[in-house]
């Protein structure tokens, strides 16, 4: 059941990904939610495969995705990239960029999105009215290098096959967190070439090792579709633990 919290100008309905996301770590009082309605109030959209973001632009904003799919990267010299993470909605675009003044990496729609605008003074203004808030957006920087630490192992240690089920499996239980996946599959607009930059293998690589796993009866990935074809059998191939995510209960209520 949804909640709808009323206020005199309009409701604020607590589902969306952002509030589901920080619901994982803080229980949101209705007055907590309404602070966190405005950070909302300039909304852009960006198309697809057009940097919102470009490595070393100085004094950004950052944003909250609303809708759609983002990677950020970084660019070497010679024109290869290594895909660094995905954003999906609720997530924070170019956070580090608002402490560092300079960002370190690409920010690139992997399809149109919607995102809202925020500055400096805007986290700061909702940080000091609510603390606990802080705490809730201090815990998605953490969780975010947490999934940053699992990445680099599983680029350094482990095998193809069991890499890409593991990546897979991450997604999954990021969407479940904001109502957009399940343990039955999850709508995934990525293609080959995208997640071979991510996980650091070719796409032709990437091709043949998911064929593999849907040969075998673990997850078939097709026509934007993620599908686990057995969820628990995946989870114990790819040995996924999801306690990384730290995402079982809100531990501030």
């Amino acid at each position: 059941m949804v909640r709808v919290v009323y206020f005199e100008k309009e409701p604020i309905i607590d589902t969306r990904p952002l509030a589901r996301k920080l619901g994982a770590f803080v229980t949101l009082s209705t007055a907590e939610l309404d602070v966190l309605e405005r950070l909302y109030k300039r909304k852009r959209t960006f198309l697809a495969w057009h940097d919102l973001v470009h490595q070393g632009q100085e004094d950004q904003a950052c944003y909250i995705l609303l809708s759609g799919w983002a990677c950020s990267y970084k660019l070497l010299h010679d024109g290869q990239r290594q895909i660094v993470d995905f954003q999906i909605p609720g997530d924070f675009l170019g956070l580090r960029s608002v402490v560092l003044h300079v960002s370190d990496h690409s920010i690139e729609p992997v399809t149109d999105i919607e995102v809202t605008e925020v500055y400096a003074f805007d986290l700061l203004d909702v940080f000091a009215k609510t603390p606990r808030l802080a705490t809730a957006v201090l815990w998605t920087a953490s969780r975010d290098e947490a999934m940053v630490v699992e990445h680099l192992v599983g680029i350094g240690r482990r095998g193809a096959a069991e890499r890409i089920a593991h990546f897979l499996l991450e997604l999954c239980a990021r969407l479940t967190l904001v109502g957009m996946g399940s343990k039955a599959g999850y709508a995934c607009p990525l293609n080959q070439y995208l997640i071979a930059d991510a996980i650091g293998l070719s796409a032709v690589h990437v091709n043949r090792v998911l064929r593999q796993l849907r040969e075998q009866g673990m997850v078939t990935f097709r026509n934007g579709y993620v599908t686990f074809d057995n969820y628990d059998r995946t989870v114990a191939f790819a040995d996924f633990e999801v306690s990384y995510l730290d995402q079982s209960m809100p531990l501030l209520k």
